[in-house]
């Protein structure tokens, strides 16, 4: 039997010569065996079972023709937290847990300590990654938290994961804003992750993107931006007077989404916020 040390050894060097990223190996194996990481890295001389070793290698064999190997293993963490992911639904990534953080920040600026709960919603939920951890983390301020998304399958991702994770989130299908709409909702706050790829870019997407992750969550149109268009015909209609709005932007994508927000909203504050990376990645629009 290979030793852990042989094992990712072994991966890593498979991984680089194929164009892929080293970091899945560890990844992988941390899943098939159960261990965090300091962990795995504490028991470099551990034997590997064989049936974890065959399975590693297949895994590890798919994720190189293309798979995402949260689609292997199921799961993506997000705000540390595991949430349930398949090909219905965008996996969650590292820079909406940003959106997350400054979000709660404003809020606290906004509404400061609230006894009656906040009306939320999280438009084009996919996994419910937005939407559960912002229910979750919202201790100071309670939140009758919304989802809305225009893909069954994705609700039923974001339903699960809700039920996982034992947030109380209202999950209503429909295209963006129109079901709020209908029923009349008011809303304190709206935090949303928008398709927002232009279709030009399309060519530059890497296999493991384009061929398993649902198109619907992908693009915002040819230069990316018909979906925050449309937000701008529909805001108006749910938002209440004062309110929290924030939009996650692709890099270059922030002034020209703060301008649309600043048209629609011209008593508010809108400003761009950039990312750990220091690239514009937020838009948010407070009135006061």
């Amino acid at each position: 039997m290979l030793t852990v040390f042989e094992a990712l050894k072994w991966a890593s060097s498979f991984l680089v010569e194929k164009g892929r990223d080293e970091n899945v190996g560890e990844i992988y194996l941390r899943h098939l065996l159960g261990m965090s990481r300091s962990q795995l890295l504490a028991e470099q001389r551990r034997s590997v079972p064989q049936e974890k070793w065959d399975e590693f290698q297949e895994g590890i064999r798919r994720h190189v023709s293309g798979v995402p190997i949260q689609h292997i293993i199921g799961v993506e963490e997000f705000y540390g937290r595991e949430f349930v992911v398949n090909e219905h639904v965008l996996i969650p990534r590292p820079e909406t847990e940003e959106l997350i953080y400054y979000g709660l920040e404003k809020m606290k600026d906004l509404f400061g300590d609230v006894d009656s709960p906040l009306v939320a919603a999280d438009v084009g939920t996919g996994s419910g990654a937005i939407a559960v951890t912002l229910k979750l983390e919202s201790k100071r301020i309670p939140l009758e938290m919304m989802a809305v998304d225009i893909s069954s399958e994705a609700l039923a991702v974001a339903r699960e994961n809700g039920t996982r994770l034992s947030a109380d989130v209202r999950f209503l299908e429909g295209d963006l804003l129109q079901p709020l709409i209908e029923d009349g909702v008011k809303l304190d706050v709206l935090l949303s992750n928008p398709p927002y790829i232009p279709l030009t870019d399309r060519e530059t997407l890497s296999d493991v993107v384009i061929d398993h992750e649902p198109e619907l969550a992908l693009f915002g149109g040819e230069d990316g931006y018909d979906l925050y268009k449309r937000f701008m015909d529909e805001l108006p209609l749910v938002m209440k007077e004062r309110c929290l709005i924030g939009f996650e932007v692709g890099v270059g994508q922030g002034e020209t989404v703060a301008d649309l927000l600043r048209v629609t909203f011209s008593d508010a504050k809108t400003e761009v916020v950039y990312d750990i990376n220091g690239k514009d990645r937020m838009v948010f629009c407070v009135r006061k």
